[in-house]
């Protein structure tokens, strides 16, 4: 019974948050700095959610900052999602057969 509970209370706060805005917001927004505020409230969550995996999901987290790294880099000059994919691996495959 309290698993059909605790999913019930999760829908509901899901929806709420989800409705919320459409109710509460029926115009356009035009103030610039709520307006870039909301704009950047995707790429932060993503942020907060990625890079910490990306350190924590190596054996050695000096692995994972050295592929944070190259992949910034690499990406920072153009490269594409593939070819920054490959390097970040290949950076943490050969770190962490050096340091572990």
């Amino acid at each position: 019974m309290n698993i059909w509970l605790y999913i019930l209370i999760s829908a509901g706060v899901s929806y709420l948050i989800r409705v919320t805005p459409l109710v509460l917001i029926r115009r356009e927004i035009k103030n610039k700095t709520l307006r870039s505020f909301l704009y950047y409230v995707p790429y932060v969550t993503l942020s907060v959610m990625t890079f910490p995996a990306i350190v924590e999901a190596t054996q050695s987290p000096l692995a994972g900052l050295l592929a944070l790294a190259a992949g910034i880099v690499l990406a920072w000059r153009g490269k594409n999602l593939f070819q920054v994919a490959v390097a970040c691996c290949l950076t943490v495959f050969i770190s962490e057969w050096f340091l572990v």
